[in-house]
């Protein structure tokens, strides 16, 4: 897994990159009441605010960590966007996408790095 500074988790699963925010974030933000994800198939690049988050506390923007394609998105969200707080690195991710240069991901930081940037 990689993680930015914005508090996003990425996995690499079957060829796609899976995105969420980290239960650091999570429990930043408080409950979250609704969730506004990508459309699938769009094109996005790195740092596109993409992600429309609103909780109890505050309304966040989540940008795209990567440049590529938006593949799939957890609709499930829409009904249930708590799904975020109950499992932020499980089912709560927010979307998959095809990254159009792999080699980002390393621009990221590895679990130990992330621990150490939250202190």
């Amino acid at each position: 897994m990689r993680f930015t500074e914005e508090h996003e988790w990425l996995r690499e699963e079957d060829g796609m990159i899976v995105v969420g925010i980290t239960e650091h974030a999570s429990e930043q933000l408080g409950d979250i009441v609704f969730v506004e994800l990508p459309e699938e198939g769009t094109t996005v690049a790195r740092d596109d605010e993409i992600v429309v988050i609103e909780s109890v506390k505050a309304a966040s923007d989540i940008m795209a960590p990567l440049d590529g394609e938006i593949v799939e998105v957890n609709t499930a969200l829409a009904d249930e966007p708590g799904k975020v707080n109950e499992d932020p690195m499980g089912d709560g991710w927010f979307f998959k996408m095809v990254a159009s240069d792999p080699a980002q991901l390393e621009d990221h930081m590895d679990e130990a790095a992330y621990r150490k940037f939250i202190g």
